[in-house]
């Protein structure tokens, strides 16, 4: 029994072993501390660059990537060897930034910078392609958004937006939008005169 025991132990010993897989040097800490405001700050970034679609859109492949994305991220943070202790450093981390810049994104300044304003990309059925694309919104996104809504024709269609969580909104024809609602949406214009520029759209 003693034999199975002594072979079943880690080198070391157990105090060793929990302590090497519990604890972290004192040095790794502003390491792991740094790292997570980098993730977090490189996340900002890809979001803004790729569109906030990429968060709320997910294919099979979509959601592969997202998982890989996790994965890496999560390797930097924590680092070699991952304890549990840099791994409740690194989620710390990103939770005191997810707080600090959402009392940041407050200011006007700040919040045009980091978040993505609201886009129109269908107004009076008429599709804008030009804001899809740059939205990277699919057209087969845009009719799943439609078929959600009730939508039968894209006549019914007063405009589709796509907000800054990267959802679709749909607003009916013969439903009047006050323009507050409309304050801050690029393409508003298109969708209080149907008759403004076209932006090389097509009817859905």
């Amino acid at each position: 029994m003693t034999l199975t025991w002594q072979a079943a132990s880690p080198p070391g010993g157990w105090g060793s072993a929990l302590a090497n897989s519990l604890g972290i040097a004192a040095w790794r800490i502003p390491v792991v501390i740094l790292c997570a405001v980098g993730v977090y700050l490189a996340f900002l970034v890809l979001v803004r660059l790729f569109g906030t679609r990429i968060l709320t859109a997910w294919s099979t492949f979509d959601a592969v990537v997202i998982i890989m994305f996790g994965a890496v991220a999560g390797r930097v943070i924590i680092g070699h060897p991952p304890t549990l202790a840099a791994g409740v450093i690194g989620l710390t981390t990103l939770m005191v930034m997810e707080v600090v810049f959402g009392q940041v994104r407050k200011m006007r300044a700040v919040h045009t910078t980091v978040t993505s304003p609201p886009v129109v990309i269908m107004a009076h059925g008429r599709v804008l392609a030009d804001a899809m694309a740059r939205q990277h919104v699919h057209r087969t996104d845009l009719a799943s958004a439609l078929r959600r809504a009730g939508v039968t024709d894209p006549a019914q269609v007063q405009c589709v937006i796509v907000e800054p969580t990267g959802a679709l909104s749909v607003l009916r024809e013969g439903t009047p939008v006050a323009p507050e609602l409309l304050h801050g949406v690029i393409g508003a214009h298109l969708v209080t005169r149907p008759d403004g520029p076209a932006d090389h759209g097509s009817r859905g």
